[in-house]
């Protein structure tokens, strides 16, 4: 199986040129992430609509679902899995370390009764979260806990969960239109 070394030099090229050009024009750097996400009729699938892709969660069947897709703190932790991935793969470009292959596995609590009366105590979000970031690397333990602290420091998910932020929240009301004749 091939390394994940030819990849990380055009990461590197990238990272480089893509901060340049942030540096160049800084007003022009920041990025407006956005997605929809839609129910959709009879059976409750959620689709996320992100650029120009699609994504399916759902809810296994216990909970009145189709097993269509995963729920959303499960995407939740993929999302965490995925960023924590991304951004070690950025940070080993950028400081130049060698990985042969690179994995993380993300696992967290939820408790169906969480919040309800008796349980008040149990969070009603995904909790107890915990991550394995498993690298195989020739790199000294020393340069690869370098680059784990690094990772941690930088990788807007972790740090979103870790110190969360205020959300703004808006109801937007639509009626269907034989309830305004």
């Amino acid at each position: 199986m091939a390394d994940l070394n030819e990849y990380l030099k055009q990461k590197r090229n990238a990272l480089l040129l893509r901060r340049a050009k942030a540096e160049a024009e800084p007003a022009q750097a920041v990025n407006t992430l956005r997605a929809k996400v839609s129910a959709k009729g009879r059976s409750g699938v959620r689709e996320i609509r992100i650029r120009d892709y699609r994504v399916i969660s759902d809810s296994p069947p216990d909970f009145a679902g189709y097993d269509l897709g995963p729920s959303s703190p499960e995407l939740q932790l993929g999302v965490l899995g995925s960023c924590l991935t991304h951004i070690t793969l950025i940070q080993a470009a950028e400081r130049e370390v060698s990985l042969h292959s690179l994995e993380v596995e993300v696992e967290a609590q939820m408790h169906p009764l969480a919040g309800r009366p008796g349980y008040e105590q149990i969070p009603i979000y995904p909790h107890d979260i915990r991550y394995r970031l498993i690298i195989e690397s020739d790199e000294s333990e020393e340069t690869l806990q370098a680059l784990h602290e690094a990772v941690e420091r930088v990788c807007p998910i972790f740090n979103l969960l870790r110190d969360p932020q205020a959300i703004e929240g808006e109801l937007v009301l639509s009626r269907p239109e034989e309830a305004v004749r």
